[in-house]
């Protein structure tokens, strides 16, 4: 049995992100330029701050790839952070018995003690007994979400083979909605990739724009909504015999432990609730023996397992917690009140957070694909797929 399975380390301001994937086969054909394609499109996007102007994310593929290749060896990824050269002292990883006073210096200004509403701050400084919360701050930020986007465009390299793809736009910036978009995705992926706020309607993407202006001039932040789409799965991924295999359930916890991510749904999702069964059900029909329906209100899932329609996952971004609008909270130096510490941010960052979801469900994808053909090659794989 194949398993996709991958690790990630690495802080924000650290040396550099890496990951080591398992479970490739050899042969398979995986580009560093697609990589770095997908990094690019996770770091644009309207609203975004200033860490974006220092970073051009480029992956380094390190092992298990020769020539273009994967060999069936654990791959290594690699994807160095620039603004390291400005944290050299303040994240060095060895013990320093006598530091300089500039590095003391420079340790005390990038410290802080008052907590952070909305992030990992306080919960993560008591779960691991951490008194400076940089150390928290470093690897729960979403910058992590970097090197899982390079392991997810592996996934989706994996799975174009297969003739499986998949897009993500959006839908959602603050109280803007796009309220309609054609039913032809291979026309929403076109707009939604030309677009900064990943957006296929060209006037909503205007008023998504304005409404980060108004919030960035307010010093706030604003959250929103993104719908990811796979096409061309075949029936049957996931399971409904186990309930830790069911699909639905594994998407939802891959892309609701993205940062931010406070909502997930399927298909119709929370418009279901208030659907009668004989509309919320998508009928069934048969043509020249070839079955199709004519709604997708399932989303692609029922019963925890691919249908053979498009895979529809929405995803509800919350306000980034970061913002220059002060919010009260307590110093656990001294358990005093105090304002929350502010560390550069950006205004949105739900395009971004569209690519990293899209990434995420690839991998989990790609990891079922992986399973139900097995094989220790491509062409095996290619050979029992086709059957």
């Amino acid at each position: 049995m194949n398993k996709f399975r991958f690790l990630t380390s690495g802080e924000s301001h650290g040396q550099c992100l890496t990951a080591i994937i398992e479970g490739v086969p050899a042969g398979f054909r995986i580009k560093s330029s697609v990589i770095n394609e997908d990094l690019a499109r996770r770091q644009v996007g309207y609203g975004r701050g200033g860490r974006m102007k220092i970073e051009h994310d480029t992956v380094i593929i390190k092992s298990g790839v020769r020539f273009g290749k994967s060999t069936g060896a654990p791959i290594c990824l690699e994807i160095k952070n620039k603004d390291y050269e400005n944290w050299q002292e303040v994240m060095n990883t060895e013990k320093q018995d006598y530091p300089a006073q500039e590095t003391l210096r420079q340790i005390e200004e990038k410290s802080f003690t008052t907590v952070r509403p909305g992030h990992a701050d306080y919960a993560g400084s008591v779960k691991y007994d951490l008194k400076d919360l940089r150390d928290v701050l470093e690897r729960s930020s979403a910058r992590k979400t970097a090197i899982e986007v390079a392991v997810g465009s592996i996934a989706k390299q994996i799975l174009k083979e297969f003739g499986i793809q998949g897009f993500s736009h959006v839908i959602q910036i603050g109280k803007v909605k796009l309220d309609f978009y054609p039913k032809t995705y291979t026309l929403v992926k076109e707009k939604a990739e030309k677009s900064d706020v990943r957006c296929s309607d060209e006037l909503t993407s205007d008023r998504m724009r304005n409404a980060i202006d108004e919030a960035s001039e307010a010093g706030d932040t604003l959250g929103g909504k993104f719908e990811v789409i796979f096409g061309n799965l075949p029936v049957g991924l996931g399971s409904y015999s186990h309930w830790d295999r069911a699909l639905d359930g594994r998407i939802a916890q891959a892309v609701m432990s993205i940062p931010a991510v406070k909502a997930v749904e399927v298909g119709a999702g929370v418009e279901s609730a208030s659907l009668l069964g004989s509309q919320m059900h998508d009928e069934i029909f048969i043509k020249n023996k070839t079955i199709y329906r004519n709604t997708n209100n399932a989303g692609g899932l029922e019963g925890g397992m691919t249908n053979g329609e498009a895979l529809v996952i929405k995803g509800t971004m919350k306000p980034i917690p970061t913002m220059r609008k002060s919010l009260a909270t307590i110093d656990i130096k001294d358990m005093k009140p105090a304002t929350a510490h502010f560390e550069r941010s950006d205004t949105c960052a739900v395009p971004s957070c569209a690519v990293v979801a899209e990434a995420r469900i690839a991998i989990i994808l790609a990891d079922e694909i992986l399973n139900k053909i097995g094989g220790d090659n491509f062409a095996e794989m290619k050979g029992r797929y086709e059957l």
